[in-house]
């Protein structure tokens, strides 16, 4: 069993992800801020792998996905963690005891610093592999996006793939990326 726990900020789509992942609704989704608690809800299942593409999986290993809370507000770069320090501390266990992590960036306000910063301490001091998402490209002009994904690649030293849950522009690639962390995860 593989753990992939979904970071971000709040409304970045962590929940929208999870059932598109699943093929299913497994997370209730809003168009408000803060829908998922700070209590993690957690799926179990096999991740719904396109026919047009071979399922590199072997379909015998299953993923438990976690949906987290949103953990700082996009639109509030100085705001602090929307979360108690307590629910933030339990989030962070959560997060740490994940074998993948997938840090979802909403396009539309990019990089948080907090998020930013939580980040380097998964990449770095607990050594997590990590996708970079930049959701809701379909909001932003493909320029603003372009921007971002540099940005993005100066500040956490990585290549984000450019996701639209609504045209699933970037979703094969997601699933290849989380494929390849999955079998390196299986091995360890």
């Amino acid at each position: 069993m593989i753990k992939v726990a979904i970071i971000g900020a709040e409304n970045v789509g962590k929940s929208t992800l999870m059932n598109a992942l699943l093929g299913r609704k497994i997370s209730e989704t809003q168009p408000i801020p803060g829908t998922t608690k700070g209590v993690i809800r957690r799926a179990f299942g096999t991740v719904k792998i396109p026919k047009t593409m071979k399922n590199p999986l072997g379909g015998a290993d299953e993923l438990v996905l976690i949906d987290t809370a949103g953990l700082y507000d996009p639109q509030h770069e100085l705001r602090g963690k929307v979360l108690s320090e307590e629910k933030f501390k339990e989030l962070l266990n959560e997060i740490v005891s994940a074998d993948i992590v997938i840090h979802m960036i909403d396009a539309q306000y990019g990089l948080h610093r907090g998020m930013e910063k939580l980040h380097h301490l998964l990449k770095f001091r607990y050594d997590k592999p990590i996708i970079v998402v930049v959701n809701k490209i379909d909001l932003v002009p493909r320029e603003k996006a372009e921007e971002l994904r540099e940005i993005i690649k100066k500040r956490l030293e990585q290549e984000p793939i450019l996701l639209s849950l609504v045209t699933y522009e970037g979703f094969n690639e997601l699933l290849e990326k989380l494929t390849y962390y999955a079998q390196y995860a299986r091995r360890s």
